[in-house]
């Protein structure tokens, strides 16, 4: 062990930093982070006096006592003149292959576009009916609307945005409405037996019934049953409003269903065709200003590289079909223009384009002179956008997953399995919204104080914690704008009388008060901002269900209900916390650190070993008492085996 104080220079200040060169250059990072704000992937550490770079397997003994840091983001060092030649010899690569497929394009690729039409002309007629203002109203109702923009604020919330615009509420929701959709649209690989209900196994194709081809069913299924040997019909329905009832089928009526759904909520929207068999969605995002890409069956968006890079996709066109005309997208969907140029051989790329212009101005025939305008200087930018991203350089610290949706034997059959990962990236600095939590566990102490007061039972205490979760329980389930709840006279019971004043603390934290009746009836409702109580409520029901189940083991009651992990008073918040990565977009950070079970920080290589830094607000210092570490219940092969806490300064 060799300890060393460095003198670090970063932004025209010096940092005194001290350092045991055995913790190793992660931790040496950290620091830094500590004291500079830089977070470590953001960091460039130079010796001061000969501008030496100091990285991983630098000799840590041996370097400098003085330093130089530079963040990233502010300035980043100029790239060397052997670095530009290089990415200029590379982009040279490039653009010659793409050439020579565009050469080879002409001699294998047709003139004829009639494949091609005939191909994407039927979901032109499909996105059509996504207008039909009554089919619009009918799928509106099929949706909770007011649950998804209460989860759509909550979302905002724990981003400290509790005052969000419309436009942020409307991207917000639109989230919502694909992880919904997620949840309650059902894949199917083999239907069940429409008589018994047991599992079936494919035996070709079928003419559609009339009834099947009244929504739009030109190919039927048939399975038969394992069990009773009767056949079952699986007719592929083209009609939204159809699987809006169903709820049910393969990518083509998720993809078709969930563009339905975001066209009914008024997203500018698009239905995105792959020849090599995927459908998926597209919708403008006014908050990004840019097209963005949404899967319905992986309830995966803004990641367009996920066929490429995740599934290992071998694209060749990816077609965007709208209201307004059809697009190739293609582009924004590849890093390999050049392989991919090399497989569009169904028809050459002047005759797509003439063929895809020719179909817009069908599809804009009538449009208002003004709207038209409109269209086509977002066209413009997004053909700028396309061409800016083709040769992007790829964000090495994004993992995309293989695919999810479809049983294994299909999924490998088709050959998309790609990587087993879960879709993460490096971990930005993200902003922990947890006060809520810690005046929830504050909270708690005068209610046990008069539980001891009082002389409660050990019964006593729990009967009144249930009484007081049954009340939340109703609170969570009643409207979030309009949140209220009763219960019966208490006048009967002086003891409970005496326990009331002790939880305006608890319903503070929560935003809620109560009021109580001559009848004696008490009534729970809102006093503040909805979208705190129901960031809230969740917290508070956890830690009460966690109360319960240590009192109910607790043997010294009375004594024991004031010490950890009874009590968790002074709970550390808002401070801001780095992780060594994160799943996106439910596994991030923040996760670790809001209260509630159901939510968890994942690591996606956790296997290999992962990290979190906490920085507290303001660099304020305390004197720990304790730390708690929960492991999430769905997966015990992912339990930590061991961990070490560290104080970085």
């Amino acid at each position: 062990m060799v300890a060393r104080r460095f003198l670090v220079v970063h932004d025209d200040s010096d940092f005194d930093l001290h350092y045991d060169t055995d913790d190793g250059f992660e931790v040496f990072q950290f620091q830094l982070y500590s004291l500079t704000s830089v977070p470590p992937h953001q960091q460039k550490i130079f010796g001061a006096e000969q501008d030496t770079p100091v990285v991983n397997d630098s000799d840590l003994v041996a370097i400098s006592d003085k330093l130089r840091l530079v963040s990233v983001n502010d300035s980043e060092p100029e790239p060397s003149a052997a670095d530009l030649l290089k990415s200029d010899e590379e982009l040279a690569r490039l653009l010659q292959a793409e050439e020579e497929a565009l050469m080879l394009q002409q001699y294998v690729a047709s003139e004829n576009p009639r494949e091609f039409d005939s191909r994407v002309r039927p979901h032109v007629s499909q996105v059509r009916m996504y207008e039909d203002a009554t089919r619009q109203e009918a799928a509106r109702k099929s949706v909770p609307m007011e649950e998804l923009e209460e989860k759509a604020l909550v979302s905002l919330a724990k981003e400290g945005n509790f005052k969000p615009s419309k436009i942020e509420q409307d991207h917000a929701f639109l989230l919502q409405l694909l992880f919904w959709f997620k949840r309650s649209f059902r894949w199917v690989n083999s239907p069940s037996c429409h008589d018994c209900g047991n599992e079936t196994v494919g035996q070709g194709m079928a003419p559609p019934l009339p009834s099947e081809t009244l929504y739009g069913a030109s190919r039927v299924e048939l399975y038969r049953c394992t069990v009773c040997s009767q056949l079952t019909r699986f007719p592929r329905y083209n009609d939204p409003m159809k699987l809006v009832e169903t709820r049910e089928g393969r990518c083509g009526e998720w993809a078709n269903c969930f563009t339905f759904y975001c066209r009914a909520f008024g997203y500018e929207s698009r239905l995105i065709l792959d020849f090599t068999d995927h459908v998926w969605t597209e919708c403008f995002s006014q908050f990004l200003g840019r097209w963005m890409h949404l899967d319905p069956c992986e309830g995966i968006y803004d990641k367009p590289l996920l066929y490429e890079k995740g599934w290992g996709k071998k694209l060749n066109y990816v077609i965007a079909i709208a209201k307004d005309g059809v697009y190739d997208v293609t582009k924004r969907y590849t890093r390999k223009w050049h392989e991919v140029l090399s497989r569009r051989t169904i028809i050459t790329e002047p005759s797509l384009s003439s063929l895809l212009s020719n179909i817009t101005k069908e599809s804009r025939r009538g449009f208002a002179s003004q709207l038209l305008s409109i269209i086509e200087v977002r066209d413009m930018e997004e053909n700028k956008e396309l061409e800016r991203s083709l040769h992007a350089e790829d964000d090495e610290s994004l993992s995309l997953p293989g695919r999810r949706s479809g049983n294994e034997e299909w999924r490998k059959s088709r050959l998309e399995m790609g990587s087993d990962k879960l879709s993460s990236s490096a971990c930005p600095v993200r902003l922990c919204v947890d006060e809520h939590v810690t005046r929830i566990y504050n909270a708690f102490r005068p209610i046990l104080y008069q539980f001891v007061g009082e002389e409660l039972t050990k019964s006593e205490a729990v009967e009144v914690l249930r009484i007081t979760k049954g009340i939340l329980l109703d609170l969570s389930k009643s409207p979030y704008k309009t949140r209220r709840t009763s219960i019966d006279s208490v006048l009967d019971n002086p003891k409970f009388q005496k326990l009331l004043p002790s939880f305006d603390d608890l319903l503070g934290a929560l935003s809620l008060e109560k009021k109580v009746n001559t009848d004696g009836r008490v009534e729970f409702c809102l006093v503040g901002d909805p979208v705190v109580t129901s960031l809230a409520l969740p917290v508070a029901l956890d830690a009460l269900d966690d109360m319960i189940y240590i009192l109910n083991k607790c043997e010294n009651y009375g004594k024991d209900m004031f010490l950890l992990p009874f009590l968790k008073l002074n709970r550390i918040h808002s401070g801001s916390a780095i992780a060594s990565s994160e799943e996106l977009p439910f596994g991030i950070i923040t996760s670790a650190f809001d209260g509630t079970r159901i939510s968890k920080w994942e690591e996606p290589n956790g296997a290999r070993g992962c990290w979190v830094v906490y920085r507290t607000f303001g660099n304020e210092m305390f004197e720990l008492v304790a730390y708690e570490l929960m492991s999430a219940n769905d997966a015990p092969e992912r339990d930590p085996m061991d961990c070490q806490a560290k104080q970085i300064v």
